[in-house]
């Protein structure tokens, strides 16, 4: 019985004996594991095929400051059209941005002024007629000596005085259109866009209100008027270039001078217009329109210049990614001095022969980062 215990006991111990060994060579194998390491993303050849890839290079720095704007009418090639006669409108044949040529009918109007003229007209040709008998029978009697000189010189001005009235009848008539009708002819002074319309059929015009009827302006040229606050009009002079870009066409860049400042502040927003010609094929530009004109000023300096693609703003800074081949980049921090349209000014952060990447630039960096 005693055999029996002391065997139990024993085959005890061994078995505690055998769990701390299994349990000591566990720990010393989870002990000396290394975690593994983390792997560095490495673009795949598929991406790698679709990248752009741009080289740091230097360029002349360049000043520039950014206008608020807006595109408005060239005013020395805008004509508003304004009422020669009071009457009612009726068949207004235009409407609002449409092109007419010059000399096209654009309303009529029922005027009694113009009756008026015509009846001014028949008036002087009646007078005309009558005198010019009267001049011929003072004439005839003179010759038979039952008129004096004095009869006839009188004929004679009553003639010259009805022929001058006849002239003056014509000329209003015509500079009123020449219609004998009792009918004004609106007709377009130029060729261009109807930018403004006053008027609808029926409407009472008058010639001592100052509302104009049409406006016509041809927009093949268009003035960009930009706003220069206080604390920027030592940076903006006459003749400085311009770059103009507008929410319509994100992709396209307008180039220009500034050929006018009014060089007085106005006095509800205090800013200082400046004003920029700028052709416009294709009507492209259109009145009222927001601008951001972007005044520019070559410096003598020369600064390290990148593709403005090449940056990714993330944190509060800006970064690139620097392409060292095989499918390797690097995240590198930059220091940015300005941007102008498609290129950026560094002072620091890459060398001159670094090459950038300048598409999928932001998808790579996610993946860079996680």
């Amino acid at each position: 019985m005693v055999m029996q215990k002391i065997l139990k006991l024993k085959y005890v111990l061994l078995f505690i004996s055998a769990t701390v060994s299994i349990l000591f060579t566990a720990c010393n194998t989870s002990a000396d594991k290394k975690p593994e390491e983390r792997q560095k993303y490495i673009i795949p050849d598929s991406l790698l095929r679709a990248l752009t890839i741009d080289t740091v290079t230097t360029c002349p720095l360049v000043d520039a400051i950014t206008l608020t704007g807006s595109v408005d009418f060239n005013q020395d090639k805008q004509v508003n059209v304004y009422p020669l006669v009071s009457g009612n409108v009726q068949d207004v044949k235009v409407q609002l941005g449409d092109y007419v040529t010059a000399g096209e009918e654009l309303a009529v109007v029922n005027s009694s002024e113009m009756a008026g003229y015509s009846n001014s007209l028949v008036i002087a040709e009646t007078n005309v007629t009558s005198t010019k008998k009267q001049l011929d029978a003072q004439k005839d009697l003179f010759a038979s000596g039952l008129a004096s000189q004095l009869d006839v010189t009188s004929a004679q001005a009553n003639y010259d005085q009805a022929l001058s009235a006849l002239e003056t009848a014509k000329r209003v008539l015509k500079i009123n259109g020449n219609n004998t009708e009792g009918k004004y002819i609106i007709k377009a002074p130029i060729s261009g866009f109807i930018v403004q319309k006053n008027v609808t059929n029926n409407t009472a015009i008058r010639t001592d209100n100052g509302t104009n009827l049409f406006s016509i302006s041809d927009l093949e040229e268009v003035w960009i008027q930009a706003n220069v606050y206080e604390s920027n009009i030592s940076k903006v002079h006459l003749g400085d270039n311009v770059i103009i870009t507008t929410v319509s066409y994100p992709g396209r860049v307008f180039n220009g001078r500034i050929d006018k400042m009014q060089n007085v502040l106005d006095p509800a927003n205090k800013v200082m217009k400046v004003r920029i010609v700028l052709n416009n094929p294709g009507y492209a530009l259109k009145p009222q329109m927001f601008a951001s004109v972007t005044v520019t000023n070559p410096e003598n300096k020369q600064s390290i210049c990148i593709s403005s693609k090449a940056l990714i703003f993330d944190n509060s800074r800006y970064f690139v990614l620097k392409y060292n081949g095989n499918g390797d980049a690097d995240i590198t921090p930059v220091e940015v001095l300005s941007t102008l349209g498609d290129k950026t000014y560094l002072s620091g952060g890459v060398k001159i022969g670094d090459h950038l990447i300048t598409s999928q630039a932001v998808l790579i960096y996610g993946a860079l980062n996680n």
